[in-house]
């Protein structure tokens, strides 16, 4: 099963194909992760590589209630601790860089407004705020040259934090409707000046924050991430074909070792077939790694493996509910009765250990037992808000 065979990704080298996609949770308390995250991540270290959660370079990045950061010294404290834990077991992980821009409220940000491209406001939808009401999203303030350039410098920030935190690379996250794409689509970004307008001044922003994150990375543990196609929090371009081709051929001259594209899918609302195969279109315009996410099983993974459409296959919501998931898929492949458990949507945000890190491992007698980690590491790392549309499937 090629699925399972090992893969270099730049100076790492995966066991299996399978990726953990980045999920966000919503379980860190004053956006610093919670005692019980090294445990959740190092259950699922089996998986050729882990992408962590979407976390934010800057507070003006927040748009969902407990969602982690990387800005501060308790945030790089408390994600030393995931990846020490993580290493122990032999795992690899990397860190999802994010910024939500115009998918906030000012209720997340001391009384500011959420920023953007341009002054246009998500439609159709309501916000939730902090206190569980909602709200219709506010206009958000267009950032001005000198904004753009600080909203850079935050994430080269995030990215010498999460070297500190001990994080084994980083992936820009520019997918999902989240500001860098507000600024990639023609729908979002209406500027005038140098940052919008034409595909090659809408990219700009991007190869801002990638020229901000490769001052602190070398370029084979980054990776970027794209949902083109998707609609997600109301983002769509006039030409996404042509737009997503320039963009990951901008990606490939900086010299990026992934691109992770996500497919339209069930949990984004829209339909497979209703958008151009960017996963394919990826494949042919970016010459090094392609993870391909949207909904795949074990059996659409490996097809897209062994016929070349990418090279490793992000799973989201299974690593849910599957911490072991490469194991499970293994014992399928050799005939063996290893269901995969389906996660609990109500315990997907928010909440303690039921739903996070309670969910059993498979055995081959049938008998799940408890993934608990019985390191002294792992004792003393272990002393409802609407879905995140960050989240893999």
């Amino acid at each position: 099963m090629k699925l399972l065979t090992p893969y270099r990704l730049g100076p790492l080298t995966l066991p299996n194909r399978l990726v953990m996609a980045p999920l966000t949770r919503s379980r860190h308390p004053n956006h610093v992760p919670n005692v019980l995250t090294p445990t959740y991540y190092a259950q699922r270290a089996s998986a050729g590589l882990l992408i962590a959660e979407a976390t934010q370079v800057t507070p003006r990045g927040v748009g969902y209630p407990d969602t982690p950061g990387i800005h501060n010294d308790a945030q790089v404290a408390a994600w030393r601790q995931v990846t020490d834990l993580v290493h122990a077991v032999g795992g690899r992980i990397v860190l999802q860089l994010w910024h939500v821009g115009r998918r906030s409220h000012s209720a997340f940000l001391g009384g500011r407004l959420p920023v953007a491209p341009s002054p246009i406001p998500i439609a159709g939808k309501r916000v939730p705020l902090p206190d569980g009401s909602k709200a219709d999203y506010e206009v958000p303030h267009p950032l001005t040259i000198a904004e753009i350039e600080e909203t850079a410098e935050a994430y080269r920030l995030g990215a010498a934090h999460a070297k500190r935190a001990g994080f084994d690379g980083v992936e820009i996250h520019a997918a999902n409707g989240y500001l860098i794409e507000q600024f990639l689509a023609s729908g979002t970004n209406h500027r005038t000046d140098a940052y919008g307008g034409s595909v090659p001044n809408r990219v700009r922003f991007l190869l801002d924050v990638t020229a901000a994150v490769l001052d602190v990375w070398d370029a084979d543990r980054v990776g970027v991430r794209f949902s083109f196609g998707t609609g997600a929090n109301g983002v769509v371009d006039d030409d996404p074909v042509a737009t997503f081709g320039y963009t990951v051929e901008r990606m490939a001259d900086a010299g990026l070792t992934y691109v992770h594209a996500m497919r339209p899918n069930r949990y984004m609302g829209t339909a497979r077939d209703s958008q151009p195969d960017f996963i394919r279109l990826a494949r042919q315009r970016f010459p090094r790694t392609v993870i391909a996410n949207g909904d795949f099983d074990r059996a659409d993974g490996e097809r897209a493996v062994r016929d070349g459409q990418a090279d490793l296959i992000a799973y989201g919501r299974p690593f849910i509910a599957n911490p072991d998931l490469a194991l499970r898929f293994a014992a399928q492949a050799a005939g063996l009765d290893a269901p995969l458990a389906k996660a609990d949507p109500r315990t997907y945000y928010g909440g303690g250990p039921e739903g996070y890190t309670d969910y059993p491992l498979w055995t081959a007698t049938g008998v799940g037992i408890h993934p608990v980690l019985e390191s002294d590491d792992a004792e003393s790392d272990n002393t409802k808000s609407d879905p995140v549309e960050s989240d893999g499937a």
